[in-house]
């Protein structure tokens, strides 16, 4: 089967899990892994793996445009501002894994096929993905919900200088996609890096306050949705309730990492790697599709 081409923009954790995770896919082939690091582990990595690598970074892409058709920016939301016009006056398919809010939020539980016609898409967080879909749920069966707040504990080791870099982008782009995808009316996202040893799972924690909440119609959606996400992202999992308190509805999650490149407990990574795959391999499919149809 045809493969389209994929550049990856940075060679930190996010941008080497993606490297391993599109190795194995039917439809994609990365052609170019770029970054400024020469000294960067994930260099080495796609070195050892036959894969094209750059230290120009984005200009790797304007030097020779046909490299690659999909673009994944791994780097930071200040380094995407900066990347995201480039790429749009190269006319590349382009998947944000950065808090920037430049391009079309994406979900894809939630709306993938809104997301296949436009040029820039974002993947809000991983704190994002794994519980958008979650409080869509709760909004379908209780569009009285007043308030949500989110709370995202991950281990300390698994959040890199990129992770860290970015803390109040992570809390605010979390926040806005929780109104705008999920319907939320008013929401809050927290982050807790979480030191202990042995390093914890990732780990969330929904709260939503519903006066007369429907708890038998709540759990129903929700492990519908859940559901969903484990079609990508195989390691998430519903641990506790939906259980309702004082006109408080909680729910929690946990995601277990596959263990490509990062560690299972990098579940908070991993949510958002599975989740560009799956988008960038939507893309592709149609596009190897609409090939075949014009031959």
């Amino acid at each position: 089967m045809k493969k389209i081409k994929v550049g990856i923009i940075g060679t930190g954790n996010i941008g080497t899990d993606l490297l391993i995770k599109i190795q194995r896919s039917d439809v994609l082939q990365c052609s170019i892994f770029m970054g400024r690091n020469p000294d960067s582990i994930g260099i080495r990595k796609a070195e050892s793996m036959g894969v094209r690598t750059s230290l120009d970074s984005i200009d790797a892409i304007v030097k020779d445009p046909s490299c690659c058709e999909i673009v994944f920016d791994a780097t930071s939301a200040k380094a995407h501002f900066y990347n995201a016009p480039i790429l749009k006056k190269l006319g590349k398919y382009t998947i944000d894994l950065t808090p920037s809010q430049v391009g079309k939020m994406c979900v894809p539980a939630i709306n993938m096929s809104e997301c296949l016609d436009v040029d820039n898409v974002n993947l809000v967080t991983c704190g994002g993905q794994a519980v958008i879909p979650l409080v869509d749920a709760i909004m379908r069966v209780h569009p009285d919900t007043s308030y949500v707040e989110v709370v995202a504990s991950i281990s300390s080791k698994s959040a890199g200088a990129g992770t860290r870099a970015n803390i109040d982008e992570f809390t605010q782009t979390t926040k806005d996609a929780i109104i705008s995808l999920a319907n939320a009316p008013k929401a809050k996202a927290i982050i807790v890096l979480n030191p202990a040893e042995p390093p914890m799972l990732m780990h969330n924690t929904i709260y939503a306050k519903i006066d007369r909440p429907d708890i038998d119609r709540l759990r129903d959606e929700i492990l519908s949705a859940a559901e969903k996400i484990q079609d990508y992202v195989p390691g998430y999992k519903v641990t506790l309730g939906p259980a309702a308190e004082r006109g408080r509805v909680t729910t929690m999650i946990e995601v277990v990492g596959l263990g490509d490149y990062l560690p299972k407990y990098s579940g908070n990574l991993d949510i958002i790697t599975c989740a560009a795959v799956r988008v960038a391999e939507e893309y592709a499919g149609n596009r190897i599709l609409k090939m075949g149809i014009r031959r």
